[in-house]
């Protein structure tokens, strides 16, 4: 009997320091922002069943606003340029970037910002965890929830001076949610994201 109580004090002790170590990080409190030399913001789609096809954004810029006694009090707001769409298209039978970003998929001349802004976040361990936030892209704003790993933090980082954290970042979103319909079928509905930042102290 001393034993099973012993293990279950000892068990009770160890999740109520993991949970609190989930909960913390070692950088001071205050406004980060996403070093754009480090970030990428990552879309695949399956291709006819054949392939996943992948594009990414050039213009981002993204804020956290940190409390590191307590992340899940933290706040990010992400921003990204539609026109800044980049396929790696290398045929020159056409300008590919400008058709994803054109009227038939993003119509970024009238819907010219994608953004984020979180409302929940949530700590699953010392390294993983979800943000939730409100997506609006193409006119439409609706909830997605991210799966994130905190990567690293360094307080200074070796070469900036700075205190800098770093994540990894994954969803999925329907595109016909947000209105953008063309070719389902063909080309996935899903659309899975990838994410990689770091955000540098301010």
């Amino acid at each position: 009997m001393f034993s099973l109580k012993s293990a279950l004090v000892a068990g009770a002790l160890a999740l109520a320091s993991s949970t609190a170590f989930a909960q913390t990080i070692n950088v001071p409190a205050g406004t980060y922002q996403a070093d754009v030399t480090h970030t990428n913001v990552l879309w695949s789609v399956v291709h006819f069943g054949l392939s996943n096809y992948i594009g990414r954004f050039d213009k981002i810029s993204a804020t956290l606003v940190l409390d590191p006694a307590d992340v899940t009090k933290s706040k990010l707001t992400a921003t990204i340029d539609p026109l800044s769409v980049s396929t790696n298209y290398p045929a020159g039978d056409k300008n590919f970037n400008a058709e994803i970003a054109g009227a038939m998929f993003f119509d970024a001349a009238k819907f010219s910002e994608i953004k984020f802004v979180s409302t929940a976040i949530n700590v699953k361990d010392g390294k993983t965890g979800t943000v939730t936030g409100d997506l609006t892209f193409h006119g439409v704003t609706k909830p997605v929830t991210l799966d994130v790993t905190l990567n690293a933090a360094l307080n200074p980082h070796p070469m900036s001076k700075k205190p800098t954290v770093g994540f990894s970042a994954t969803g999925t979103i329907k595109r016909s949610d947000f209105g953008v319909t063309a070719l389902v079928g063909p080309v996935s509905d899903d659309v899975k994201l990838t994410i990689e930042t770091e955000f540098v102290a301010q």
